[in-house]
């Protein structure tokens, strides 16, 4: 037998033992993803005839917010999350202040929250008393168990999966505990929406504030800039980084994937708009919701000339999380104290979440001590509303220093009050906040320490009348993110959706 025979030959029985083995495989395949299917189909049987059960017991559809942090206070005063979610619920009950919702008051209302130590009551009272919401109609809370698993602090790598993959167990618990009709899901956890879209059978609907991940992250990590959420040392090792790069593309593309499951899209800026556009790809389903910023509560806060101050405090308002950049905050303080001496404070006011904020508070307290200015330094934690409209009131110059914030209710609420803002130059400030109002200037932006430091040394140096006519127009723009504002585009957005309800 020649040698092309016996290759001939080995390739033939090769060629056999690879389809003896490739076709059990095949069959197996088949089979396993016949077996996933009738599954998937059997969940979504057994989930639907939950929905009708309770259908039938209720006599009316619900609409179902996902929030597990329902009762945590949040940015701007208000808490920025929570105030969305209580004023949606708001909103879609309130059928005697708004005629058109006299068309939504066969439907109820659920909220599913992870907050197990209290009560539904002991939420809406917390809402009333920190925010100024109040619902004129009774909300079912959902209490999930399970709320861990999305915690940041459980994944202390890959937390942007780790917290994705949590909630999409989570997002199962609240499922098989209550089946609504309508989803929304209010808080960002996008990998939820497929859940309840195809297991559930629902109508789902999202609110995003923060893209989990956005196109700004992917240019960090690749130029390898340090950052709060890029530590050093991966920004300093070539492979690390390029390592992040891929993770980073390959989660864009689940997170886009699972976004586009939504049949209803509200971002709530341009710049979030701008992400979700390039990540969810679906511009038809797709609007812009400016977050209801209470700007009435702060009008009663007087418009005066403060040419006659001997003390100027300069007042931040935010959660004490790390990308709010406090430590930006103190240093610039700490330059314009060395320019200006006497008459100025510096006043933090935020909301703790949990033990890894406060050890974030004690930090940045030390932070003052070590430079010297912890006389000048005042911090408000967990402040009522009306103890926060009180530093309002005696404040000078609102101070924001969030990269790339995607709203900012603290920087519309600074103005509402009438003061001088001072925001970080990126995100929904630089977009659609601190814009000009009749072509006159509404506030100053700057981007790190120096120029900060500079812009509040300009503030303070303006003539009295100058200060105010700012304050003036600051506060007349900003009626544009009114809570009626809010209630006439989020109407008009849901209203497809609520449409589809059966009744």
């Amino acid at each position: 037998m020649s040698a092309h025979d016996q290759l001939v030959l080995c390739l033939c029985e090769l060629t056999r033992l690879l389809w003896m083995l490739l076709l059990p495989l095949g069959f197996l395949c088949v089979l396993l993803i016949a077996v996933l299917v009738l599954l998937v189909l059997a969940i979504r049987f057994w989930l639907q005839s939950l929905r009708n059960a309770r259908r039938a017991r209720d006599a009316r559809p619900t609409v179902a917010f996902f929030h597990p942090y329902c009762n945590a206070g949040g940015g701007g005063g208000k808490g920025a999350l929570v105030r969305h979610q209580g004023a949606a619920e708001q909103i879609l009950q309130n059928d005697v202040k708004l005629t058109k919702m006299t068309m939504y008051a066969d439907i109820n209302f659920v909220v599913y929250t992870g907050d197990l130590g209290v009560t539904g009551q002991q939420i809406l009272e917390g809402a009333r008393r920190r925010f100024n919401i109040l619902l004129p109609r009774p909300v079912q809370f959902v209490f999930l168990r399970h709320r861990l698993l999305v915690e940041p602090g459980l994944f202390p790598h890959f937390t942007l999966l780790g917290q994705s993959v949590g909630s999409i167990f989570l997002g199962w618990e609240a499922l098989t505990e209550f089946v609504p009709d309508l989803y929304i899901d209010s808080m960002g956890y996008a990998f939820t929406l497929p859940l309840f879209r195809y297991l559930g059978g629902c109508s789902v609907g999202s609110y995003v504030h923060y893209p989990t991940i956005s196109t700004d992250m992917l240019s960090v990590v690749r130029e390898r800039n340090p950052r709060f959420n890029n530590p050093d040392y991966i920004s300093n090792s070539l492979f690390l980084s390029a390592f992040k790069v891929v993770y980073y593309c390959l989660f864009a593309l689940l997170y886009g994937m699972a976004g586009s499951c939504s049949d209803l899209i509200m971002v709530n800026s341009s710049w979030t708009l701008d992400h979700i556009l390039s990540l969810w790809r679906s511009p038809n389903r797709t609007s812009v919701v400016y977050p209801p910023c209470d700007v009435s509560a702060f009008l009663d806060i007087p418009l005066e000339d403060d040419g006659d101050r001997k003390c100027h405090s300069i007042v931040s308002i935010g959660q004490f999380r790390p990308e709010k950049d406090h430590r930006l905050q103190i240093r610039a303080f700490k330059k314009v104290l060395e320019r200006r001496r006497e008459g100025l404070k510096l006043v933090l006011i935020g909301g703790c979440r949990n033990q890894e904020d406060e050890d974030r508070v004690l930090m940045l307290r030390g932070l003052c001590q070590q430079l010297g200015v912890a006389d000048r330094v005042e911090f408000k934690l967990n402040v009522t509303f009306e103890e926060l409209k009180r530093e309002m009131g005696e404040a000078t110059i609102g101070l924001h220093t969030m990269w790339n914030e995607h709203f900012g209710i603290g920087v519309v609420e600074c103005m509402a009050a009438g003061k001088v803002i001072l925001a970080n130059k990126s995100g929904g400030p630089k977009l659609d906040i601190v814009v000009p109002f009749e072509g006159a200037q509404t506030g100053f932006l700057a981007d790190d320490e120096d120029s900060y430091a500079d812009a509040i040394e300009q503030i303070l140096a303006m003539a009295p009348a100058g200060r105010l006519q700012i304050r003036r127009r600051a506060r007349q723009s900003v009626a544009r993110f009114s809570d009626q504002e809010f209630e006439a585009c989020f109407l008009a957005a849901m209203e497809p959706l609520m449409g589809t309800l059966e009744r």
